[in-house]
């Protein structure tokens, strides 16, 4: 009788005397009234009890990856706990997921828990609709959130593992690696397992520098690059989704760089060379020609974004002229500039417009050495620095 007023009680044993026509039994309890009621009273009130409580919602939680009120940055290859404030009856339909994924539901008691077969991709927003609420059951209550962004150090940690970087990635004792799960896959690129990752040995020390520990930088740029080219993705460094996509599915895979690690540095010194080191050895170095104080050669680090075997290169020289030569083991690296053959009478000092060129069996030599990815260093030496400072350099009808 907890959950009556003794008004309610009051009026309910009246309805009952009028309805039956009688007294005998009836106690109408009033306000301040002390006594217990007899047999009618107990019976509405038990009547009462009897009547089922609404179902209602509680909370519905997803697994946070942060601390942004529990809809933000969410595993999106965690379960979802959907929790009622009674036992759900059997009868109560389960809560449904938009976008859809495979999974199963599961009662237990007061919660409902969603396992996801594979789960949601990263920066998806999901919305949990929980119907058949309330007395009448047609209430409803819809919750979101969205998936947190998969994990820059499980980027690196796939990448090591492939070969796509010059560093090794161990597991940490006792950490659980993914393997051939591709849910698991999916939970490690939101939280990844524990590890060291090892410089591989032979290359130059200037190559870390590019390098950062569970930030974007430049050495990600180019094993991206790298697999891209590998996967038939369009190549721009990115990793979006469809690079994601693969490279989970590479990881459990272990679906491995065929081609080898490389890193090339083309010196501006004097003469001028190309370098290139392949899986931790020096293994091509040739006199280059780089660009002309006009159109010199870009210095910094880029990583090889097309090639071409052969392709007529045409553009406008620095005095107005037009050329259109034939090339072949072309690399691009950075825009228009390429390492590539061109006939010259020499080698070893700036004639080109931008590009790094090569005698014809040096540059069939460095093509196999330049797979999409690698990075090219073009670096100025101090000692070139200072002879250029006197002026520009310009060779007359100038080409690539």
């Amino acid at each position: 009788m907890s959950s009556l007023s003794r008004k309610t009680v009051a009026w309910a044993a009246g309805a009952a005397l009028a309805v039956g026509g009688g007294t005998a039994g009836i106690v109408i309890a009033t306000q301040g009234g002390g006594g217990q009621p007899t047999t009618g009273g107990t019976a509405v009130a038990r009547a009462a009890a009897a009547r089922p409580a609404p179902l209602d919602l509680v909370s519905v939680s997803p697994v946070s990856l942060s601390n942004t009120a529990g809809t933000q940055a969410v595993d999106g290859a965690g379960t979802i706990v959907v929790t009622y404030n009674q036992a759900i009856p059997a009868t109560a339909p389960l809560p449904t997921l938009s976008p859809a994924t495979a999974g199963t539901w599961q009662r237990s008691g007061d919660v409902a828990i969603f396992t996801p077969t594979n789960g949601y991709a990263a920066g998806t927003r999901v919305t949990v609709t929980v119907t058949g609420l309330g007395n009448s059951r047609d209430g409803s209550e819809s919750s979101s959130f969205k998936t947190a962004p998969y994990s820059t150090l499980r980027l690196q940690e796939i990448l090591a593992q492939l070969g796509y970087l010059p560093l090794t990635w161990t597991p940490a004792t006792g950490a659980t690696v993914p393997g051939a799960s591709a849910t698991a896959q999916l939970s490690a690129a939101y939280t990844p397992p524990a590890g060291t990752f090892q410089w591989e040995q032979g290359y130059p020390a200037q190559l870390r520098s590019f390098w950062s520990q569970g930030e974007a930088n430049t050495l990600d740029r180019g094993a991206i690059y790298g697999f891209e080219a590998d996967h038939a993705l369009p190549i721009d460094g990115v990793a979006g989704t469809a690079v994601w996509r693969d490279l989970l599915t590479a990881a459990a895979k272990d679906q491995r760089n065929t081609h080898g690690y490389s890193y090339a540095i083309a010196s501006k010194g004097s003469p001028e060379t190309l370098t290139i080191w392949h899986d931790g050895k020096r293994v091509f170095s040739s006199l280059a020609n780089t660009g002309i104080g006009v159109a010199p050669t870009v210095d910094g680090t880029f990583p090889v974004y097309e090639k071409l075997p052969f392709q007529i290169m045409s553009g406008t020289n620095p005095d107005g002229s037009h050329y259109a030569d034939p090339v072949e083991w072309v690399s691009y690296f950075n825009g228009g500039d390429a390492v590539h053959y061109f006939d010259r009478g020499s080698y070893g000092w700036p004639q080109s417009l931008g590009c790094v060129e090569l005698p014809y069996s040096a540059a069939k030599q460095a093509y196999p050495y330049l797979p999409y990815g690698t990075l090219v260093t073009v670096e100025l030496s101090t000692v070139t620095a200072q002879r250029r400072a006197l002026g520009p350099l310009w060779v007359p009808n100038a080409r690539r």
